[in-house]
C-alpha cells in the first residue's frame, strides 16, 4: 500500500535508539525525510547511517539529525530549527523522547518528578507549541507515542502513569486546536515491547525476585497476560499509517497497541 509519504518531512524525537529509531527507518522506506533529535549524537549518526544504507539503497527518504536536550525550550527550539534547515518545512511530527523513574513513591524525589515531567509531558508541550506554525503551513500531522500506564495505575510507576495520563489529556485537547488550523493530533500507547527498555524491566525484576533473566521475562510476560511481547517495528507501521493521509478521518484518538493487556474500557 502507497501510503503517500514520499517527499514529506518528519521530525522524531528520542529517535536515538528503540520505538524512535524504527519509526525513523519505517518513515524513511515510505519515502519520508527524517529528522532525528536525541541527546546522543554519536547513536543518531548510527541510526542516520542505516537509514541511508537501507535495503541496498533503495531507501529513498533523506536522514538527518540534531543532538540536544529536549527537556529544554532551547533544545526544543533547535530540533525544529534543524529540520527547517535540513529540508525547509515539517509534516510530521513524533512525539517519542522521555523516560520516567520508577520506584516507590516515598522514595522517589523532587528532581525525579520535575525530570519526568521536563522531558516527556514538557517536552511534547514545547514540541508540539514549537512545531505548530510549521505544520499549520503543511496541514500535518502530530503523533504522541505515549503508553498504557496511563490507563491502569501501578504503585511503582506513579511519575510514568502520571506524565501518560497527562499526555492523553493533552492530545484530546490540542486535537481541537488541530480541527481548526488543519493538523491532526492522535496518541499512541505502546504495551510491553522488545526495545532495551523492556530488558531493563526485566534485569530489574531478576534481580529483585533473584531468578534468572528468562524467569523474569516470563514472570513479566504472565503479569502482562499477552502471549507475547510487542515490536518496535509493530509501533512504527501503526505510527506510519497515523502519519499518512490514509488515517485523515482519524483525530484525537488515543490507540492502543499492546497485544491485549489493556482491558479496561
Amino acid at each position: 500500500m502507497d501510503l503517500g509519504l514520499r517527499g514529506k518531512v518528519a521530525l522524531i524525537t528520542g529517535a536515538n535508539r528503540g520505538l524512535g529509531a524504527a519509526i525513523a527507518r519505517e518513515l524513511s522506506r515510505e519515502g519520508a525525510d527524517v529528522c532525528l533529535a536525541a541527546r546522543d549524537g554519536a547513536l543518531l549518526d548510527d541510526v542516520a547511517g542505516d537509514i541511508r544504507v537501507a535495503q541496498g539503497g533503495m531507501t529513498s527518504g533523506r536522514a538527518a539529525t540534531v543532538a540536544g536536550d529536549l527537556r529544554s525550550l532551547a533544545g526544543v527550539e533547535a530540533a525544529v530549527a534543524a529540520c527547517l534547515t535540513a529540508f525547509g518545512r515539517i509534516d510530521i511530527l513524533v512525539n517519542n523522547a522521555g523516560a520516567t523513574k520508577r520506584g516507590d513513591f516515598l522514595d522517589l524525589t523532587e528532581d525525579d518528578w520535575d525530570d519526568g515531567f521536563a522531558l516527556k509531558f514538557r517536552g511534547y508541550v514545547r514540541a508540539c507549541r514549537t512545531a505548530w506554525p510549521h505544520l499549520k503551513a503543511t496541514h500535518g500531522t502530530i503523533i504522541n507515542i505515549v503508553g498504557i500506564g496511563a490507563r491502569t495505575g501501578a504503585a511503582e510507576f506513579t511519575i510514568g502513569g502520571s506524565v501518560n495520563a497527562a499526555l492523553l489529556y493533552f492530545t484530546k485537547a490540542l486535537a481541537q486546536d488541530g480541527m481548526r488550523d488543519g493538523i491532526r493530533v492522535n496518541a499512541i500507547n505502546p504495551g510491553h515491547v522488545e526495545t532495551e527498555r523492556l530488558g531493563r524491566s526485566c534485569s530489574r525484576i531478576a534481580t529483585r525476585d533473584n531468578i534468572s533473566l528468562d524467569q523474569a521475562r516470563q514472570a513479566l510476560l504472565e503479569e502482562c497476560g499477552t502471549t507475547r511481547f510487542g515490536r518496535s517495528e509493530e509501533i512504527a507501521h501503526l505510527t506510519v499509517f497515523l502519519a499518512s493521509g490514509k488515517a485523515d478521518f482519524i483525530q484525537g484518538s488515543l490507540i492502543d497497541i499492546d497485544g491485549g493487556e489493556t482491558r479496561g474500557l
